[in-house]
């Protein structure tokens, strides 16, 4: 298994730091642009046929509005410092 990010170990040493994200993660997931989101990802990852095959993949959206296939953890990791986008 690999080594815990920095996150991850942040939140398993703060149990009530780790509840309150979840519990507001949990309010974030229901906003209809979140669904809207992971329905529009869902379905091209579908197409491309990425979608649990355990490959690693997901669909990554680029700076010119196209999507490609990128691995999870790279796509999900660029957030971008003070709120820049890093999009390939």
């Amino acid at each position: 298994m690999a080594t815990k990010g920095r996150t991850a170990r942040y939140y398993a040493a703060n149990p009530e730091a780790r509840e309150k994200r979840l519990k507001y993660q949990r309010e974030y997931n229901k906003l209809d642009k979140e669904r809207k989101k992971r329905v529009e990802l869902n379905r091209a990852n579908r197409e491309k046929g990425t979608y649990g095959n355990g490959d690693n993949l997901d669909m990554s959206h680029t700076r010119g509005g196209k999507m490609v296939k990128e691995h999870y953890r790279t796509n999900r990791a660029r957030n971008g410092a003070n709120g820049k986008t890093t999009k390939k």
